[in-house]
């Protein structure tokens, strides 16, 4: 019996993701794939007109601006950027967010080199994807 309790907390312990993994994959370019809502409903996004660019330092303090992409590797945005401090919490990496208007929070429940998702405090759930730049060979 105590070998079986031994076997199950390594199991859980084992099965359990270290929130500091996903912070080196939030750097970087995202596109909105899509929402889903508290109440279950999901809003997919097939064109986006802007995409998220996330920066965080070694301190766990960054920036996320909104860009609208041109093509080869341009971007347009104005000076507003939303100010990030990591945190981890309960096991959880918490990105809380600060404007001069506002502060909130949300938490990264996946990130990898091409997917995003995080949680935001009314329980809507955001699916990013990698932004893949528009390349065109103009000579």
């Amino acid at each position: 019996m105590k070998k079986c309790g031994i076997i199950l907390l390594i199991l859980i312990f084992s099965c359990s993701k270290n929130p500091e993994t996903l912070i080196t994959h939030l750097n970087g370019y995202w596109e909105i794939e899509e929402v889903t809502l508290a109440d279950g409903s999901v809003k997919q996004y097939q064109f986006n007109e802007t995409i998220d660019y996330i920066s965080i330092n070694d301190s766990l303090q960054g920036f996320r601006k909104k860009l609208k992409p041109g093509i080869n590797d341009t971007y347009f945005t104005s000076d507003d950027a939303e100010a990030i401090t990591l945190k981890i919490e309960n096991n959880k990496l918490i990105m809380y967010y600060k404007t001069s208007y506002a502060e909130w929070k949300e938490t990264v429940l996946e990130a990898s080199e091409k997917h995003l998702k995080v949680r935001n405090e009314n329980k809507d759930v955001y699916l990013y994807k990698r932004y893949i730049p528009i390349q065109l060979d103009i000579d």
